[in-house]
């Protein structure tokens, strides 16, 4: 494999100008294919074979009046006024919204009673002729602007509803080209020379425009997700940077230790861009497993996240070489000013002391380290999942307004409606049977209310539109939900938002262990096959789970006990969204074997050449160490940018994201990784005879390097940053500074 990305490399280097045709055409091509067979993002939150979906299904097919969309215009008086003094507006406004698109039927609510019980607030029930998915924003913004005459007569006026939570407006908070200039600091400041800096800032944004397009193109043959789009950039901004930010530094440093140019590129493609493509494989691999969810919207964020990935991947083998080879010299054009210094050797940095540090006392640090990890994963043994819904958005928007607002006049379980579906069609259930059944129902404590039934045009279907007492996200309402579920007859379903949302965090619970095994196992093997290695693997699958443990743990700290709650702009608490916690342990876990990847495969790298255990991790660790922190720098920028979003849901990836890689690239990685190949000394490298054999050689190393009787000089595996031609290391330039 080394032989084979260096080959690509080289082959990009040699012909820089026809590589960077070849993007430009690709480019266009997948622009232009996007254009013509791309879709539109749209959620469609349902676990396929539930009960709640199974019933969608039947009413799609034989009653599909019930089955389309539906949403809710809200008006309230100003206090101590009733709402139908201004009914003139109101009535004006609720015209405009019947002539937009999609909407099937508008009520009037004083004429249907939609009145609260003070007569402050009313509602009408809008009905569409496409699923509320299918609304779109363009649509939903435009019945909002309907209800200006209301508003100009002097009543509150807002959009709620499941077409409105679906659909509702993205404000953009620039969270990306805060991240992308925070990364470009980073950058300048690691490099020392303004070009060096811009490099991976401009290859992660190619890798970003391509994987949108690719997904825009995925949206075209399957329903993707409206989070997919962010999720992609957010993960392919931070990977697109830290991968650039490797294979630049590792050339940069061949040149500095005397190797012409070409050499040095071609080294660097052998080594670190072999690396990057083991690592993006290993996020690919993570993202692709949610599909194993079976949910999907899950699946559609992995795999759009993994044609971002793809994209980060080879543009760092085949474009990146292209730019560098035409660059030459003038990658360190630019130079900021003080920036001329000179240069230690790996032995004085203080990433090899702090290596040799833990390799003599190994035991303290690893206690310490484990102990610290825990107590930061202690808060998520009280993870709290539920769905996001309106009531979660922020409080400046018309959907959270109109949710709030019912809730105050209608009662919390406004917002959570049921549909009780009634098969009359060879199930034994007759009309007769609909006014029991519904008393049944209305005999529940958790009930509210139970509406007048809605028949099928056919006769064979009946809706009966079920209010809770309780609001979605109230543990109440899944008792309720199974309560009613237990009191209905074979061919009586329930179905409608709330159940589905719940139907799907109850399968997101019961597919968790398996998509956590399947990851975990593809992984282990497939670092088995690099490292040849038994035990890398398992440590690193046994770190990267205490690195996700953590990040769970400042997450429910944040959003559901409220810590710091100001600091990051939240209106109050909040039940951590259930698909969290799968897409972060997708995203962590590829994110964590980047880093993993690139470090053990320089430990090995130096083992290969001196047989010393702890030498060989004290030089691993002092080639990386500054790399890999300024790698996890630039992802925790680009993450924790994303915390500026209006929305609790982007600030929750943010957040848990940079918590994440700011562990594991120095708990995880500076310590515990140190500390525990200390201890298994030799064993670190145990792969038995009949394994080595079953395994394909896949291998990160130089074309099968081999151990030499003695320690090597430090040099001549880390060449000392000073008076080589070229450009000093970036290692040489950021641990300069390190005292």
């Amino acid at each position: 494999m080394n032989r084979f990305i260096r080959r690509i490399g080289d082959a990009s280097a040699r012909r820089p100008w026809i590589t960077i045709g070849v993007w430009a055409v690709l480019a266009a091509f997948v622009v232009a294919l996007s254009g013509a067979l791309g879709g539109a993002f749209s959620d469609d939150f349902s676990a396929p074979g539930s009960e709640s979906a199974d019933a969608m299904k039947l009413l799609e097919q034989r009653f599909p009046e019930a089955a389309g969309g539906s949403a809710v215009a809200v008006f309230a008086a100003p206090d101590g006024q009733r709402v139908t003094s201004f009914r003139p507006g109101v009535e004006s406004a609720l015209s405009q919204v019947a002539k937009i698109a999609h909407v099937a039927t508008v009520s009037d609510p004083f004429q249907t009673g939609r009145v609260s019980a003070d007569g402050r607030i009313a509602f009408a029930e809008i009905t569409l002729d496409v699923p509320s998915t299918e609304f779109g924003r363009a649509t939903a913004a435009a019945l909002g602007h309907a209800l200006e005459p209301a508003r100009a007569g002097g009543v509150k006026a807002e959009f709620g509803g499941d077409a409105a939570f679906l659909n509702a407006e993205k404000k953009s908070s620039g969270a990306e080209a805060i991240g992308l200039v925070a990364a470009l600091v980073v950058l300048l400041v690691a490099f020392g020379t303004v070009v060096a800096a811009l490099v991976p800032i401009v290859l992660a944004l190619v890798a970003v425009a391509l994987g949108y397009t690719g997904v825009v193109l995925l949206a075209g043959s399957m329903s993707v997700s409206t989070a997919a789009p962010t999720i992609g950039a957010m993960v392919g901004l931070g990977v697109g940077i830290d991968y650039a930010l490797f294979v630049v530094s590792r050339y940069r440093e061949n040149r500095s230790g005397g190797q012409p140019g070409s050499q040095a590129l071609s080294a660097a493609m052998g080594s670190s861009g072999t690396a990057v493509f083991f690592a993006g494989g290993t996020v690919v691999l993570a993202m692709a497993a949610l599909a194993l969810t079976g949910v999907g919207f899950l699946a559609s964020i992995g795999l759009g996240t993994s044609i971002v990935v793809l994209f980060a991947v080879a543009t760092a083998i085949t474009l990146l070489p292209a730019l560098l080879s035409l660059l030459g010299d003038r990658i360190d054009t630019g130079r900021l000013v003080g920036r001329r210094r000179v240069a230690k050797t790996a032995e004085a940095t203080v990433w090899w002391r702090l290596a040799h540090r833990i390799s003599g006392r190994p035991w303290p640090y690893l206690v310490v380290g484990a102990l610290f990890l825990l107590t930061m994963a202690a808060p998520a043994l009280s993870l709290d999942t539920g769905f996001p819904d309106a009531g979660d958005n922020p409080t400046s928007q018309t959907e959270r307004k109109a949710y709030d607002l019912l809730a105050d006049g209608f009662g919390p379980g406004f917002n959570a409606p049921l549909s009780v579906v009634a098969d009359l069609k060879g199930n034994g259930l007759g009309a007769d049977d609909i006014p029991a059944l519904a008393e049944r129902i209305a005999e529940d404590p958790g009930i509210a209310q139970v509406g007048e039934p809605r028949v099928s045009a056919s006769g064979d279907t009946v809706v009966l539109p079920t209010l809770p007492r309780t609001e979605p996200a109230d543990p109440a309402t899944v008792r309720t939900l199974e309560r009613v579920r237990a009191l209905t007859p074979d061919g009586v379903y329930v179905t409608g938002p709330t159940a589905l949302t719940l139907d799907l965090d109850k399968q997101l619970s019961d597919t968790l262990p398996l998509f956590i095994g399947a990851i975990l196992a593809a992984s282990v093997l497939l670092l088995m096959i690099v490292f040849r290695s038994v035990t890398v693997p398992l440590k690193a699958a046994a770190m990267n789970l205490l690195s996700i443990g953590g990040a769970y743990g400042v997450i429910v700290a944040v959003f559901q006990w409220g810590w710091l709650s100001g600091l990051f702009g939240l209106d109050g608490t909040y039940r951590i969204a259930s698909p969290l916690p799968v897409i972060f342990f997708a995203v962590l876990f590829g994110l964590s074997m980047d880093y993993e990847v690139f470090l053990v495969s320089r430990i090995r790298e130096a083992y290969h050449a001196t047989g010393d255990n702890a030498e060989s991790v004290a030089r691993g660790l002092a080639s990386t160490g500054r790399v890999i922190t300024s790698g996890a720098l630039i992802m925790m920028c680009v993450f924790l940018s994303f915390v500026t979003d209006p929305s609790p849901f982007v600030k929750m990836i943010g957040l848990g994201l940079a918590t994440a890689i700011a562990i594991d690239a120095t708990v995880v990685r500076m310590i515990l990784v140190p500390a525990t190949m200390a201890l298994m000394g030799r064993a670190n490298w145990w792969l038995p005879g009949w394994l080595d054999r079953l395994l394909p050689h896949l291998s990160l190393d130089n074309d099968g390097p081999t151990r030499r009787s003695s320690p090597a000089p430090v040099s001549a595996l880390v060449p000392p940053q000073s008076g080589g031609p070229g450009s000093p290391s970036l290692e040489a330039e950021v641990t300069g500074a390190t005292r």
